[in-house]
């Protein structure tokens, strides 16, 4: 058969066939993203536990021994000034000295990024609360970036109303999909049965 033919005039399971297989094929590709997305969003706990002891950990650990002996210095300042550095990310947080995020001299001020796809990537910069000089910052490893690009792909909320839709349409068509495939599945269960019982009658008649 070529691409795309359905069998409407013949029996309903050889119709539905073609457009589970059409259908199927159509959205193979947004089925694997939505699919594989949806596995590492699962995993957010562990990668954002493991983020947590080990690279925001070691960022604050190496500066931990810093103290601050004077007054703080604006806060505005500081946040202006990791805001320079990483001029495509904005303001998320400030984690102020002493906080569990932060060290007792430095505040952490926590950047993302500025457009749908990037707003949930962040990174952490280290200001001197004394001098708003910048002591450390650290760009997020791979795979809390993977993380948080499965997000906006996972939801199709990255690309305004009509990428909802979009999402919206192919939701619907994948529900399409397995529904006949289930279909297909116990229809093709059925028809042994009715044969044999078919078989059974009719040697029951010739009797």
């Amino acid at each position: 058969l070529d691409f795309g033919t359905v069998r409407r005039r013949q029996s309903p399971r050889l119709k539905w066939l073609d457009y589970h297989n059409l259908l199927g094929i159509v959205t193979l590709a947004w089925v694997l993203v939505v699919g594989i997305t949806g596995v590492i969003n699962t995993l957010e706990t562990p990668i954002i536990d493991t983020w947590r002891t080990n690279e925001l950990a070691d960022l604050v650990a190496g500066n931990e021994a810093a103290f601050l002996a004077g007054p703080r210095a604006s806060l505005d300042d500081a946040v202006r000034e990791a805001v320079r550095l990483a001029p495509d990310m904005e303001l998320q947080f400030v984690a102020f000295p002493g906080s569990g995020f932060s060290t007792g001299a430095h505040y952490a001020v926590f950047l993302h990024g500025d457009t749908p796809l990037t707003e949930n990537i962040i990174t952490p910069v280290l200001i001197h609360a004394g001098t708003s000089e910048v002591t450390g910052l650290r760009q997020m490893p791979w795979y809390t970036k993977a993380l948080s690009l499965s997000r906006p792909l996972h939801f199709g909320d990255y690309g305004g109303l009509l990428l909802k839709l979009v999402w919206l349409v192919l939701d619907l068509v994948t529900i399409i999909v397995l529904a006949s495939g289930l279909y297909l599945w116990l229809t093709k269960r059925e028809s042994p049965r009715r044969r044999t019982t078919m078989s059974h009658a009719s040697g029951a008649g010739s009797a």
